[in-house]
């Protein structure tokens, strides 16, 4: 290498992307598994997921509940001792519960599997959902919410999402603590043995893959009486709150205020929304975007400010999210409209648009940097019912859009009256 010579600079929008492709099997029970192998370590990464979100609870609470206490107690384990399990052998199992489907995860050493993987079959079909776990659950949630429902933050972001989907909507519901009150352990054993026992499920496998991790899988999930996913979501129609505008007060001695702005927007499957993806970047979807320029470089009105497309199976929104000093939320929201009406009227010039664009690619690169990134992102279509085609789409998308298209997005969807508005103080 002569170090003389200043390496060649070369764009981001210059690189062809290339996103490994997976390898797919089926257990004995037609359960599919995904498999990304790849990386230098010897780490896995399993991901069950299960058709069990908010959206199939016919009780506010009972599958974001379930999925807690998967690991608070089996009938030959307490939750101490789960949890002790996967901390001798430096394992990290997690639960998480969205509104279509709920994961448990599991990453650990490849050579601990086979000692790890029975007892996430034991927790996903012999949970005992302990009547002293649910009680000290619910104490400890509604104390939580009691805590998060001070800060305008946490109730603005609850109230947004229902005006915009409406509170019988899964994507709008929000928990109260009385409705904690409404459910018993007998719900959430229910609950459990239609959705996890004898639920929907697909596995996602990533890391350095052992030659037996198929069979590892098959015989601990492949005689379950599971059966293979569908990625559909339900069909729920929406209730759009009748005002656009509100002001909540919520803390009287309150100093900022919690400012959203947000509009309907459709899904992944839309012709527009790979175009739009960069128009949010360039809006406010990064450090550099023009919200972050005008309301927090130059008006300091804020410390941050973002927009962001929901990551929705179904019907999704177009979010705005920021906190200012109350005095200074209607300026900010002002300001936020300025921006919108720039992109309706003016050609963004070819350095920015260049600048995005590279942002945005370096970002995918980053994402395909190791096996469960790559397995994220296979994830991420699978479960939206898009495949590879998707992915290279969206990168040609991203290299090719012009400042016109940008504009003509702009003209179609940055329209004050279209969004809602709120702020919390």
């Amino acid at each position: 290498m002569d170090r003389s010579i200043t390496p060649l600079i070369k764009d981001a929008i210059e690189f062809e992307l290339k996103l490994k492709p997976y390898q797919q099997f089926t257990l004995a029970n037609g359960v599919n598994v995904f498999a990304i192998d790849a990386g230098a370590q010897d780490v896995l990464q399993v991901e069950l997921v299960f058709n069990a979100g908010n959206n199939f609870e016919k009780i506010k609470g009972v599958a974001g509940t379930t999925n807690a206490l998967l690991k608070n107690g089996t009938s030959t384990k307490t939750a101490f001792q789960l949890n002790e399990h996967f901390e001798y052998y430096g394992a990290y199992c997690n639960r998480g519960c969205y509104n279509e489907t709920a994961v448990v995860s599991l990453s650990a050493l490849a050579k601990h599997f086979e000692v790890l993987l029975p007892v996430v079959k034991e927790m996903i079909t012999d949970s005992i959902f302990n009547e002293d776990e649910f009680t000290i659950y619910k104490q400890n949630t509604k104390q939580r919410l009691c805590v998060s429902l001070t800060k305008s933050d946490f109730v603005a972001s609850r109230l947004i999402d229902a005006y915009l989907f409406g509170e019988n909507h899964p994507y709008g519901a929000y928990i109260n603590a009385e409705d904690l009150d409404k459910f018993t352990t007998a719900d959430l054993k229910n609950y459990f043995n239609e959705f996890y026992v004898n639920g929907n499920c697909v596995i996602f496998v990533s890391g350095k893959l052992p030659d037996n991790i198929f069979e590892l899988l098959n015989d601990n999930f492949g005689k379950l009486s599971l059966t293979a996913a569908n990625y559909q979501t339900l069909s729920i129609e929406r209730e759009l709150a009748t005002e656009k505008k509100y002001r909540i007060q919520n803390d009287v001695n309150g100093v900022q205020g919690s400012i959203r702005i947000a509009r309907e927007f459709p899904n992944r499957h839309h012709p527009d929304f790979m175009n739009i993806m960069v128009l949010n970047t360039l809006f406010g979807g990064y450090f550099g975007s023009r919200l972050m320029s005008n309301i927090r470089e130059d008006k300091g009105y804020t410390y941050g400010i973002h927009s962001y497309i929901q990551n929705h199976i179904g019907s999704t929104a177009w979010m705005i999210s920021t906190d200012a000093g109350k005095e200074v939320c209607e300026a900010t929201i002002e300001e936020v409209y300025k921006e919108m009406q720039l992109l309706r009227e003016e050609l963004v010039d070819e350095e920015e648009l260049m600048l995005v664009k590279n942002y945005l690619i370096g970002t995918i690169l980053g994402d395909l940097d190791g096996p469960f990134q790559i397995m994220g992102r296979w994830k991420n279509l699978l479960l939206n019912n898009l495949d590879e085609n998707y992915f290279y789409q969206s990168v040609n998308a991203i290299k090719t859009i012009t400042a016109e298209e940008i504009r003509e997005l702009a003209k179609k969807y940055l329209n004050p009256s279209d969004f809602y508005e709120l702020v919390v103080v």
